[in-house]
């Protein structure tokens, strides 16, 4: 047999040479030294060990909360007040500068808080809250030491919720960089059906019964969806919605979720698509409070069917998820809060689809909200006793 002979470039044998020297590297077996180029480490896997940690108490309703960069929290007190908590000196300070015209009557009041995802350059923390006679408004404001300054009003309702309810009125802020809002129907009072005078929901021309989303500025998205009969895009994003008090993005998916409030049973799960109607007044699986049938389930032509239904009602509150590796078996699943049946949730989360639930805590008081936060610590606010945990694993 002829062998054939190869010319070799320099650069090639320099390739050569190079492997040699790293595979010897690799596979030397020095008893000092046995250097290792790569360390993975394996997720880790069980169930973890919980620690909970009361942060704060008697602070009444804490209905939104956030962490800022250096690890202190920002929390929002339905009466009107804002508070910072030093989680070094475990001292809260009052935050000066809030507009005089928040009202708490009703399901009212100062209500959700986000830190902005650019805030280390801008400073900037958003807000909702309820004014004077039954609107809801979502605005953003600069931190400046103790003050909130450079106050700007980002959007309004147009009319007002007259009996101060379901003002929903959660805030996320999605991978995309943009804000999005959550906004209860309104309106003058909660009757579900084709023949209720209360549709908010349905109404395109009103805020009331949406989610929505917006630039940090406030102004439109270019490519929001465009809704029937609309000529031009709005801040509207999904709409027929009841009251949905819970939103959240799922980590690593971007897929969006919101809870909601039902009725006489049929609370709802519901992940959010552009552009789609979820159905409120029209359809619901629960039953007016007057015993009055809403519809014959919750599936029609054009309408999204809720992911979970829960009846008897459970009045569910924040919504957040696990994001961190100490959680091991949990990491990933979902978390939320119950107002009604005093419990915190945790939802088997599989490729977007809600499984099992198991209860974290249970009897300790009307959960209403929990977050996660950095450095592997989840927070819930507990309205009985006004206070704020921390939870953290191992």
């Amino acid at each position: 047999m002829k062998k054939i002979k190869k010319n070799i470039s320099f650069e090639d044998a320099w390739l050569i040479q190079l492997t040699l020297v790293i595979l010897v590297f690799v596979f030397s077996c020095s008893k000092d030294t046995d250097p290792v180029p790569f360390i993975i480490n394996p997720p880790l896997t069980g169930t973890p060990e919980i620690t909970t940690t009361t942060l704060l108490s008697n602070q009444g309703i804490i209905w939104g909360f956030d962490v800022l960069p250096n690890g202190n929290l920002l929390f929002t007190q339905k009466t009107g007040t804002l508070q910072l908590y030093d989680t070094t000196t475990r001292n809260t300070t009052i935050i000066t500068g809030l507009p005089t015209n928040i009202s708490a009557t009703g399901q009212g009041g100062l209500l959700d808080l986000a830190i902005s995802p650019d805030y280390s350059t801008s400073r900037t923390v958003f807000v909702t809250y309820s004014i004077s006679g039954g609107f809801l408004a979502v605005a953003r404001f600069e931190l400046n030491g103790n003050a909130a300054t450079n106050w700007q009003l980002l959007q309004t309702t147009e009319s007002a919720s007259t009996w101060n309810g379901h003002f929903g009125s959660r805030i996320a802020f999605g991978p995309d960089g943009k804000l999005y809002w959550s906004v209860g129907e309104g309106g003058s009072g909660s009757l579900g059906g084709a023949s209720s005078p209360h549709q908010n929901g349905q109404l395109l021309s009103t805020l009331w019964g949406k989610i929505h989303r917006m630039n940090l500025d406030g102004s439109v998205p270019t490519d929001n969806p465009l809704l029937p009969g609309q000529t031009v895009r709005s801040t509207i994003y999904s709409y027929g919605h009841r009251n949905p008090q819970g939103m959240a993005f799922e980590h690593g998916s971007g897929r969006l979720f919101i809870n909601e409030h039902g009725p006489n049973g049929g609370c709802e799960l519901n992940k959010i698509e552009a552009g789609k109607n979820f159905g409120w007044p029209l359809f619901s699986n629960g039953i007016n409070y007057n015993g009055s049938t809403i519809s014959n389930g919750h599936n029609a032509p054009g309408i999204v069917a809720p992911l979970k239904t829960w009846t008897p009602a459970l009045a569910p509150s924040g919504l957040t998820f696990i994001n961190h590796n100490s959680f091991k078996d949990w990491n990933g699943n979902m978390l939320m809060g119950s107002l009604r049946r005093r419990q915190l949730l945790m939802i088997k989360m599989t490729n977007g689809v809600p499984g099992n639930e198991t209860i974290l805590l249970e009897n300790i008081g009307r959960i209403r909200n929990v977050k996660m936060g950095p450095a592997g610590k989840i927070y819930v606010s507990v309205e009985d006793g006004g206070r704020l945990l921390a939870l953290t694993a191992k």
